[in-house]
């Protein structure tokens, strides 16, 4: 029996979704223990697999944009409204989240696949909080008091907020040549600053799921935007993202039999069962469960902040740090940027909080990421 193209997207998504999420388990992969290892240790191991994925989504999602396999700029990331508010604050808020929550989007449906039970909570949590801002009551303070600041670029004559169409107007430079200057530079540097560190050069693990994460989330663009390209049954372009697609997927579950699968809701049970195989077949299914409740309450925050978070910010480390960012996107810069801040000033807040007041650590915290001046020793 054929399947129809939206089940055919689906079932390749979800495919490959298991990939990611049984090498993800494996590798240990976790952007927020990455910008832990970087601040708390001095480590970059785990930040370079995460610059080697992006490398390669970039590299690949451009150059299959730039041979007209599909067009890019249908993509929701380049919409020509900047709704620089969401992508701000809504990273920010994803960046303390994911702190608070040992792991951002990604990392939770891999701990979920591997017995984690702290993680359900958050997926839980997350979901509900996602859906109610995609489509419930939160969805009036994300309207009214979020994309209500968003920048109409075209009364600015700019089409939409790519950054080599916004850089080609600013400099008389075209397009097409900005694109490739930019593709040079980002998954250029990307390269060079994973591999030049001999730590990682010897570490599998972490250039196997740089690799890994690279080329799926390149690939779902192809996915979605050329097999899922029927005359008939058309697929919306779409990549891969983790918090939208949960709440949709909480929604698909509660409503069965009159909904209808899509890529995202394919790619969050792929990742569960990914990680949930691999650690059946490597005994390392493990049942976690909370050790006190304030554990219990900074993972139930967690949730509520990732959702909400994710949701205005049009994605998380992945959906914004690697997919959004292959389209090079300047809300995708934006909000990346702002993801890892929440979580840097989190983890400082979180060391100086064991000893001090809120006031003291968070003016400490910026200090040490010097953001602020060190205040003067007596």
């Amino acid at each position: 029996m054929e399947l129809e193209t939206v089940h055919l997207v689906a079932l390749i998504g979800f495919i490959a979704a298991m990939i990611f999420g049984a090498v993800a388990n494996k590798t240990h992969f976790c952007i927020m223990g990455s910008i832990s290892d970087w601040i708390n240790m001095g480590s970059k191991v785990r930040l370079r697999a995460w610059m080697l994925a992006l490398g390669i989504a970039v590299l690949a999602t451009q150059t299959m944009y730039m041979v007209s396999w599909f067009d890019i700029q249908e993509s929701v990331y380049l919409s020509a409204n900047l709704n620089w508010v969401g992508y701000l604050l809504g990273g920010f808020l994803f960046g303390i989240g994911m702190t608070l929550g040992a792991g951002c989007g990604q990392r939770t449906l891999v701990r979920v696949g591997g017995g984690n039970l702290k993680s359900l909570i958050v997926l839980i949590v997350l979901a509900i909080t996602a859906y109610m801002t995609l489509r419930g009551l939160l969805a009036l303070v994300r309207i009214n008091a979020i994309d209500a600041f968003s920048i109409d670029l075209t009364a600015s004559g700019f089409a939409n907020q790519g950054m080599p169409h916004m850089l080609s107007i600013l400099t008389g430079m075209s397009e097409s040549s900005m694109r490739i200057v930019l593709i040079s530079v980002i998954s250029g540097w990307t390269f060079w600053y994973s591999f030049k560190d001999k730590t990682f050069r010897s570490s599998f693990d972490n250039i196997l799921v740089g690799i890994t994460v690279g080329i799926i989330c390149a690939s779902a663009w192809y996915v979605t935007g050329v097999i899922g390209n029927d005359d008939f049954e058309p697929v919306p372009l779409e990549g891969i993202s983790f918090i939208a697609p949960v709440g949709n997927s909480l929604n698909y579950l509660m409503t069965y039999t009159g909904a209808t699968i899509n890529f995202g809701i394919a790619v969050v049970g792929g990742m569960i069962l990914g990680s949930f195989v691999y650690a059946i077949t490597t005994g390392n299914f493990r049942i976690e469960t909370f050790s006190h409740r304030g554990d219990m309450i900074n993972h139930i925050f967690a949730g509520i902040l990732m959702g909400f978070g994710g949701v205005i910010a049009l994605g998380c480390t992945i959906g914004q740090g690697v997919t959004g960012l292959s389209t090079l996107a300047l809300g995708s810069l934006m909000t990346l940027i702002s993801i890892i801040f929440g979580c840097a000033l989190t983890l400082k807040m979180q060391y100086y909080m064991l000893d001090e007041s809120f006031l003291n650590s968070l003016r400490q915290s910026l200090a040490d990421l010097r953001l602020i001046p060190a205040a003067k020793q007596t």
